[in-house]
């Protein structure tokens, strides 16, 4: 079997935790950072699986195993809040509350967990819908990555959702370099120091 890009599964949670991690340290591997390693995908991947999964898609490389995604919300406004609705609940006792404000690397991370409504930028308002994508280093620059990006731009047309953001670490070098690409442009946020927001339109 060829790899190919196909609609996610929920038996690709796993695999979705797996990469989420191995990917969130600006790029790297982030296993051994944190509590837990599922807390990174807790936070950027899952919810988005479980509360969207019509736009979530997978690399799967061949042999029934994702070794990359694509996922996000069509409404940011609206997910901001199903996440404070849902998967808060969901996900209870899992994570402790942190202080505020937050102090450690994995404090910051909770925060983030626990404020749903950080999403909901005034500067992204043009761009309703946001995205994560991530693909494991040794898939990464063979086209892959447009791949994913072409059916979840795809899947966003289909919705009636004309703009999409993104937010990247700005260490992230690499990252920026591909979405530069693939047709983003920087979306100026005042105070955003260690992010940089990206945006573009649905159209192919």
């Amino acid at each position: 079997m060829q790899p190919s890009i196909r609609a996610y599964g929920p038996a690709d949670l796993d695999a979705v935790y797996d990469i989420c991690v191995r990917t969130a340290d600006a790029g790297g591997d982030a296993r051994g950072q944190y509590s837990s390693d599922r807390l990174m995908g807790d936070i950027f991947a899952v919810p988005y699986v479980t509360l969207e999964p019509q736009h979530a898609h997978v690399l799967d490389d061949g042999s029934g195993n994702p070794v990359g995604y694509v996922l996000g919300t069509a409404d940011t406004a609206a997910f901001a809040g199903r996440y404070l609705d849902e998967w808060l609940p969901a996900t209870a006792g899992r994570y402790p509350e942190p202080p505020d404000p937050p102090v450690t690397p994995e404090e910051s991370m909770l925060w983030l967990h626990y404020h749903p409504e950080r999403m909901v930028v005034p500067e992204l308002a043009a761009y309703p819908a946001h995205l994560h994508i991530d693909l494991l280093p040794q898939w990464q620059g063979k086209g892959w990555g447009r791949g994913l990006m072409d059916a979840f731009l795809a899947g966003l047309r289909a919705a009636g959702v004309p703009r999409v953001h993104l937010g990247m670490a700005v260490a992230n070098v690499s990252a920026r370099a591909f979405y530069d690409r693939i047709g983003f442009t920087e979306i100026p946020v005042p105070g955003a120091t260690t992010v940089t927001y990206l945006g573009r339109d649905t159209a192919p």
